[in-house]
């Protein structure tokens, strides 16, 4: 199969995983089910993605593409470090607080094997956490911020940036951000850490 038909099929059978997990739950999200709602061979579901958790780590690894693409692309071209976490603070946001990540984090809630839960981790927070580690050691390094521990730095940038948005949008408390408010957002928690990690 040429590559943009590739492509194109794994949009559709996404796009159904999606569907069939708000209806049926993580632990109802059978692979057959998922096939079937796409119109495609149950075979070539466990020909593309192993099993049901290689395709929901997939999805979840879809989700976070674009944002650790932008950070691995700015920590190599070792630019100004604020500059990156201005940027990247409302991908974030979005990523976190967008229909699909929503769909997922009520799904792991649901789920008592614990699996969907430890693919979001695995291709979100522990792959990009990291990443962001990097940027603000380049920051400190930059003479722009001061801080010993970069886990420190880190969960503190975390915390100022989603707190707890990411958990109202999943219960249900509070709509996705809205561009502008994603940037004032990113905005103003970095100014804050500029403000408790002074250089």
């Amino acid at each position: 199969m040429r590559e943009e038909a590739r492509a194109i099929r794994q949009q559709q059978i996404e796009r159904a995983a999606y569907a069939v997990l708000e209806e049926k739950g993580y632990a109802g999200a059978s692979m057959l089910a998922i096939a079937r709602r796409a119109r495609a061979s149950n075979e070539t579901l466990y020909s593309w993605y192993g099993d049901k958790t290689g395709l929901f780590k997939a999805l979840v690894e879809r989700n976070a593409s674009e944002s650790r693409g932008l950070l691995e692309e700015r920590i190599a071209a070792e630019g100004e470090a604020l500059e990156t976490l201005r940027a990247f603070g409302p991908m974030l946001l979005d990523m976190l607080t967008g229909a699909r990540a929503v769909a997922l984090n009520r799904a792991a809630a649901a789920d008592p094997s614990g699996e969907l839960g430890r693919a979001i981790s695995a291709a979100g927070r522990e792959a990009i956490g990291p990443l962001v580690a990097q940027v603000l050691l380049q920051a400190r390094e930059q003479c722009r911020l001061g801080f010993d521990d970069p886990g420190e730095a880190l969960e503190l940038y975390f915390g100022l940036l989603i707190g707890d948005l990411q958990i109202r949008c999943v219960i249900g408390r509070a709509p996705a951000p809205s561009k502008d408010e994603r940037e004032r957002r990113s905005e103003r928690a970095l100014q804050a850490l500029l403000r408790l990690l002074p250089a």
